[in-house]
């Protein structure tokens, strides 16, 4: 079958490797139809990641068809559309009981994951089906298979980081990053009942949709210019929550500096040389920092009647679609910012 490999900076490649297949009884085999490239795919495309000879198999968000399961799953059936989040867990460790799937004593990783495989590929062996899958309702239009999508990685993202960083109806909320996941954390700011939504972005075309998912402010500046601009919407105060949506220093000292005290932090960019300051700025405003990987099984099936009644529609971040041959295109837009988010059919 055909899959997705990454040997360096810059290097993807579309290469035939070894078919997925059954290892485990508790194994799901399932054919990928929706898949897509992350903002975090784009660190080890940047080089921020260590190659084995045999390269990195890429992709963790999908939609696909189960062709066959292992003996001992049983909730999970041959012919069910499901939607594969992007950590695979079993969904009874007292980690996953407790909501933190990505922490699952028996989970793990699909990106760069040579054992099970990857997403952009045309299949792919889910481990813990049971746990990991979850069944969707088939005959969907394109834009909610599109919205679907988004609810295995970065719609559940965006509202992981709303969720830690304690929004609330009348709070005030600050985006940091205008990527995909941030925009989805807009969407999911909006229907927590935030009143105020300060997007802090520059590319208008994003800026244009964040205002279309319920953004009410824009900030465009960086650094110092950007902290007084948020204070200045906030007659001085900050914000009660920030969803850091970027995961670099610059991101992380900004969201430190425009949250109020008492205020709260969702930090879900994956980190790449952050420094946070643990002693003094954080005790003496009394700040809560939260936030890490999604646990995506555990708030999946509560977004999904969301998208299906089009309360939400996180499908419109998909600017591009492109096929799996054209898969180094695609992720040529979006480090070039072409594109905020590309979908991949295999």
């Amino acid at each position: 079958m055909r899959a997705t490999i990454m040997f360096g900076a810059g290097d993807v490649r579309i290469l035939n490797v070894p078919d997925a297949q059954i290892k485990e009884p508790t194994d799901a085999l399932v054919r990928i139809t929706y898949a897509c490239i992350c903002g975090s795919d784009l660190w080890p495309y940047r080089g921020y990641d260590s190659f084995p000879d045999n390269g990195l198999p890429m992709g963790h968000e999908a939609l696909g068809v189960v062709e066959a399961i292992g003996s001992d799953v049983h909730h999970i059936k041959v012919g069910d559309l499901v939607a594969m989040p992007f950590a695979f867990s079993d969904g009874t460790c007292p980690h996953c009981q407790a909501g933190i799937h990505t922490s699952c004593v028996h989970g793990g990783f699909f990106h760069g994951n040579h054992d099970t495989g990857a997403a952009q590929a045309e299949a792919i062996r889910i481990p813990y089906a049971d746990g990991t899958l979850v069944a969707l309702p088939r005959d969907n239009a394109p834009d909610i298979m599109a919205s679907l999508l988004t609810l295995t990685d970065v719609m559940a993202t965006g509202h992981h980081a709303a969720v830690t960083s304690r929004v609330a109806p009348g709070k005030t909320v600050a985006v940091v990053g205008d990527g995909a996941v941030g925009l989805c954390g807009v969407i999911a700011a909006k229907r927590l009942g935030a009143e105020q939504i300060i997007i802090m972005g520059r590319h208008e075309t994003r800026i244009a949709l964040a205002k279309e998912f319920g953004a009410t402010d824009v900030v465009s500046e960086r650094g110092d210019e950007a902290v007084e601009h948020v204070r200045r919407l906030t007659a001085g105060l900050g914000v009660h929550s920030v969803l850091e949506c970027v995961g670099t220093d610059d991101s992380m000292q900004t969201s430190l500096r425009i949250a109020r005290p008492g205020g709260a932090i969702g930090r879900v960019g994956v980190p790449h040389n952050v420094n946070i300051p643990a002693a003094s700025p954080t005790f003496f405003r009394n700040l809560t920092i939260s936030g890490g990987p999604a646990p995506v099984r555990a708030y999946i099936e509560d977004l999904i009647p969301d998208v299906l009644e089009g309360r939400i529609q996180p499908g419109r971040v998909f600017d591009r679609r492109i096929s799996l041959d054209d898969i180094a295109e695609g992720y040529r837009a979006m480090d070039d910012r072409e594109a905020i988010k590309v979908m991949v059919t295999p």
